[in-house]
Parts: structure tokens; sequence; C-alpha cells
């Protein structure tokens, strides 16, 4: 049932005025209201961050390598509590943490209070040793990663302005324009220059796969270039082309629907002859 405050002046015995707040109980009962029960006490619970504690918050500083961060957090809240608010402060997952108060770690499952920690405490952060040393190999690894990749982007933009020369080759071959045997040559050569580029450079994890589709690619160009220059040499040789031509020559040489087989050469005229003789 809600408690209903009210206010009333009153005269003590030295004759001063007093105000005094009073509250309806339960059953119709009108008391005088006590300081404890105030509505905004903070004794009440309440959710902090995610962290369901109850008591007064507290400010407490806490020195990360040469950062130090303010945290707010319920006194009674535990050291494990705490972390789950850092992770989110640092980037520093909770099981990388360790919390130091008055100079020991402290466990998860402590609270704040119960071990002596008050508004405008201190603490220390450290970050577990292997999980440090972890993210060292990583960045390092990242970074060697980085410095491989580098020279297979730059001849990967070479790869791509000769890929457009490739193309433009590509259209006229295909469009039945003569083109000189010597721009297949040219192209093939710069291509094969980008190639023991890439032979030249060491990579290992991603940067070897990046090298590895890279020298894939120019290959495919080289290939490219090759079947074009055979067909820029012989344009007759596609197979379609042909098709074509040898269905225009049938019609000639048939007349108006003829069947009948040629006759026979002169070479098969003399054997006969030969023949008769002997």
């Amino acid at each position: 049932m809600k408690k209903h405050s009210h206010s009333r002046v009153i005269e003590v015995e030295d004759g001063n005025k007093e105000e005094i707040d009073w509250e309806l109980r339960p059953g119709g009962m009108l008391v005088q209201k006590r300081e404890d029960e105030d509505d905004n006490d903070n004794d009440n619970d309440y959710d902090y961050d995610g962290v369901v504690a109850s008591g007064p918050l507290i400010n407490v500083k806490v020195s990360h390598g040469s950062t130090l961060h303010e945290i707010k957090v319920p006194a009674q809240a535990t050291f494990g509590d705490l972390k789950r608010i850092l992770a989110r402060e640092t980037g520093l997952d909770i099981k990388d943490q360790r919390l130091f108060f008055r100079g020991k770690e402290k466990q998860d499952g402590e609270h704040l209070n119960t071990v002596g920690v008050k508004d405008r405490s201190k603490l220390l952060l450290m970050e577990v040793l292997a999980s440090k040393e972890k993210k060292l190999e990583e960045a390092k690894k990242n970074e060697a990663i980085l410095k491989a990749c580098e020279p297979i982007n730059k001849v990967r933009l070479e790869v791509d302005k000769l890929a457009q020369k490739v193309s433009i080759l590509e259209s006229a071959v295909r469009n039945g324009t003569k083109v000189d045997e010597k721009e297949f040559v040219v192209l093939t050569e710069l291509l094969m220059v980008q190639l023991l580029k890439l032979d030249g450079i060491e990579a290992d994890g991603e940067a070897r796969v990046q090298r590895k589709n890279e020298v894939r690619r120019v290959q495919s160009f080289v290939e490219k270039l090759d079947t074009l220059k055979a067909r820029n040499a012989n344009p007759f040789s596609d197979k379609g082309n042909a098709v074509s031509v040898t269905t225009e020559w049938e019609k000639f040489d048939s007349g108006v629907g003829s069947l009948n087989a040629p006759p026979p050469t002169s070479s098969s005229k003399a054997t006969e002859d030969w023949e008769a003789f002997d």
C-alpha cells in the first residue's frame, strides 16, 4: 500500500515552530516520518550499469598503465562486478584483468566494502602477462603481414594497368582488327616482369595467399595474350568462323542442290591408261 506524506507546523516548548513530516500508515494511522525512510535514501536496491546491489554509490580510481579511470560503483559490489564495468571502459577482457587493492590481488567474489574499499579509494588494474605477450605476438604478426602486403599491392596496381591494355587488345581482335604482333610480345614481357617481382617477395600467412592469387591472375593474362596472338595471326582459326566459311563454299560447289559425286581427276584417268597398257 502506498504511503502518503503530510507536513505540519507545530510549536515546541521553547516557543519555536518546527515543521514535521507525517505519513499515513496502512490502517489509517498517522505517524511521524522517519528520516531513514526518505524517498531519496541510497539504501534502496537498484541496478547500476548492470550491477544489482544495495547501498550508496562510491567513486573509485583505477590506475591502468598511464591511464586513470574514475568508476562509480555500488559499495557492496564485488570485484567481478567492477571488472565487468572496466571491460567496457578499457576494452580489456574480464579474464585478462587483475585487480589489486593495497598491494594484494583481489578475487572476483570479494566485495568492495568488506576489504575496505571506500569512496575515492585507489585500485590498480594489470593485464594477465600471458595475454599481453599473446597480443604483442599478434601485433608483430599483423605488422609483418602488412609489410609483406605492401609490395604485393604495388604489383597489383601495375597489373591492373596492364589488364586494361589486355582488354583493349581483346576487343580489337574480336572485332576483326589486325593487331601488330609486337603489341602481344611487349605486353607479355611486361606481365612477366611483374611475375618476377612477385616471386621475389617473401610472405607468410595471409600475405602468402595474396601473393599466390596475384601470381595466378598474371598467369591468366599471359595465357589470354597467347590465345589472342594466335587468333590475330589466323583469324579463321575460330571454330565459329570456320564453319561459316565452309558452309558458303559447299553451296557454291554443289550447284543447285546437286548431291552427285565429282568426276574422277586426271590422275585417276592416267592410272587407268597405264593399267590398260600393261
